[in-house]
């Protein structure tokens, strides 16, 4: 009997080792840019002007001050610049974003006193990290993706502001402030009512290995996502790493960070989906959860090999222990 149960545990552990891979989670860890109870970010640098506000405390971060002050806090979010002329802040993720397709979804509130504000922020994902610089308060001449928040028309007649837009740069070409980064846009729309919404503001940021790059938008009503753009295979460094930044000038606002999520996405082909909002290129939706399905037939031949594996150890303790019975008989 000993054998039978042996062959009965062999048989649970193969059961449960196949749920447990069935079951992983294939999602990027959510990456919350907040501070532990020691005043540190596990996951995130910060520098310039940036304010962290957490559960329980306050943090304000200066470049030219050797000191943090800290006090009580409620509220939670990420302040890359407060309503203040010429501040510019920036957060960075400490690990770098190494998926091959992928989904970054963040929620950020633009808001500030009177009818004038300005500069924008920045979403990066670069191979440079944490370095103050020009643009939207990170470095110029980058290598990477830039999607640029811009609040402020400095000249380019006919667009609609604020507007949101896509750069790629290749570590060589400027991002030109005098014409809002006309000649280098890859992509982009006008978004106006995106400051100062009544609603919770969020972008979602859709990449597949050469297939194509698209951004959605949430700022009209919860839960309705309108296109920005949809744009044809784009190169972005392999290894590159998530940050977000902001500036104001003369003119000054609230750019806030109050949530990012992370996800790795399986490969799976465009459809074609509904009519969106304010894109300069027609929408194709993605189903992320296709690629799931496929993934979801690899699991199901780990099992049936599992299932194949304890099914020939059964039989061959078996085997043996018919031959055992039967030695003991003549013995």
């Amino acid at each position: 009997m000993q054998l039978w149960a042996r062959i009965s545990l062999l048989w649970l552990s193969a059961g449960w080792f196949a749920t447990v891979l069935a079951d992983l989670d294939p999602n990027i860890k959510s990456i919350p840019p907040y501070l532990d109870s020691d005043m540190q970010s596990r996951w995130w640098d910060f520098g310039g002007d940036t304010i962290i506000r957490a559960d329980q405390y306050l943090l304000l971060h200066h470049i030219h001050h050797s000191e943090d002050h800290a006090k009580t806090a409620v509220h939670r979010y990420v302040r890359l610049t407060s309503d203040r002329g010429s501040q510019s802040g920036w957060i960075f993720s400490r690990l770098p974003l190494t998926a091959t397709n992928w989904q970054i979804e963040f929620e950020f509130k633009i808001h500030g006193k009177g009818n004038l504000h300005g500069d924008g922020m920045a979403l990066w994902i670069t191979k440079q990290r944490a370095t103050p610089g020009p643009v939207f308060g990170s470095v110029d001449k980058f290598e990477g993706l830039g999607i640029f928040f811009d609040t402020y028309k400095n000249n380019r007649p006919g667009v609609i502001f604020p507007y949101v837009m896509a750069m790629i740069g290749d570590g060589q070409t400027s991002y030109n402030k005098g014409n809002d980064g006309k000649d280098t846009e890859l992509a982009g729309c006008a978004a106006r009512g995106i400051r100062g919404a009544s609603i919770p503001t969020k972008a979602r940021l859709t990449y597949f290995q050469d297939q194509s790059l698209k951004l959605e938008l949430q700022y009209k009503s919860e839960e309705l996502w309108a296109l920005c753009f949809e744009h044809g295979p784009v190169a972005i460094p392999s290894i590159a790493y998530l940050g977000f930044s902001a500036e104001t000038g003369e003119l000054s606002d609230n750019f806030d960070i109050i949530s990012v999520e992370s996800k790795n996405l399986y490969a799976s082909q465009p459809v074609e989906g509904s009519k969106s909002e304010g894109g300069k290129q027609k929408g194709r939706a993605y189903d992320p959860n296709r690629g799931r399905q496929g993934a979801g037939w690899g699991w199901f031949f780990v099992k049936i090999v599992l299932f194949g594996v304890a099914c020939g150890g059964a039989y061959v303790g078996y085997t043996m222990y018919r031959s055992s019975k039967r030695r003991s008989r003549f013995d």
